[in-house]
């Protein structure tokens, strides 16, 4: 019998990520599933055994960069590949005039949204070029390409997160791996809630469509690398260069 694909998820306990680790689960993949709540974990692996499929649970903080390290080392020792990573775990930080953001709170952003996914390409790397047909998807947002008021240490780390992700892109294209970046737009989640308070959540498309329309992204027959999938259009983009 073949091997299970090997499917990494950060910020898989719940909301978006959560919704893929289930939709990987449901396609035959062994989901290695990455997030700060133990509680959380146990309960998505239970819904992942009660699919017929198998996790295994990484309880950790994304910004404790020697355990992403540790990460990639235990993958190559257990399987010696990895054939999907979904960088989805993120924060929102605070909505706030950029003068008047705290240090931390600017560092604490960067450090979830865009260095720990650098942190995990280098970890993860040789292990997403030994699959063969390795899978990458950064979860991203409409607010990196604009420039609300007070919405900058988030919208400027998306941004860059969308950079990081169309530069490992270039860089793996004539190695077997593919990377892409996806926008799931307004969605009924728990960051959502935080940033506009007096929504109705039941007016917005639940994370487990968002998964679904993801999961050819993640599949060994997806061909197209370094473009954007846009949820709210459901459609896939380029990203243009200045004329």
């Amino acid at each position: 019998m073949p091997t299970s694909r090997i499917a990494l998820v950060t910020g898989a306990s719940r909301g978006i990520g959560r919704a893929l680790a289930l939709e990987l689960a449901r396609d035959g993949a062994h989901v290695v599933a990455m997030a700060r709540t133990q509680g959380a974990l146990e309960e998505l692996d239970d819904e992942i055994r009660a699919l017929g499929g198998q996790a295994t649970l990484v309880p950790c903080d994304i910004t404790d960069f020697d355990a992403l390290d540790r990460l990639g080392a235990a993958l190559f020792q257990r399987w010696g590949k990895l054939d999907v990573f979904v960088g989805n775990a993120g924060v929102l930080g605070v909505l706030s005039p950029l003068a008047h953001v705290d240090v931390k709170d600017w560092n604490r952003v960067m450090a979830v949204n865009v260095t720990a996914n650098w942190r995990l390409i280098r970890s993860l790397d040789p292990l997403l070029r030994a699959s063969g047909a390795g899978r990458v998807a950064f979860v991203t947002s409409g607010a990196a390409s604009k420039a609300k008021p007070y919405w900058g240490p988030y919208a400027v780390s998306k941004a860059a997160l969308d950079t990081l992700a169309r530069t490992y892109a270039a860089e793996v294209r004539n190695e077997g791996v593919t990377v892409m970046i996806a926008n799931p737009g307004p969605m009924r989640t728990r960051m959502r809630a935080q940033a506009m308070p007096g929504e109705d959540p039941m007016t917005l498309p639940a994370p487990e469509d968002f998964a679904k329309k993801c999961l050819p992204l993640l599949r060994p027959d997806w061909r197209e690398s370094g473009r954007l999938y846009d949820f709210p259009t459901d459609r896939l983009m380029d990203f243009h260069q200045p004329s």
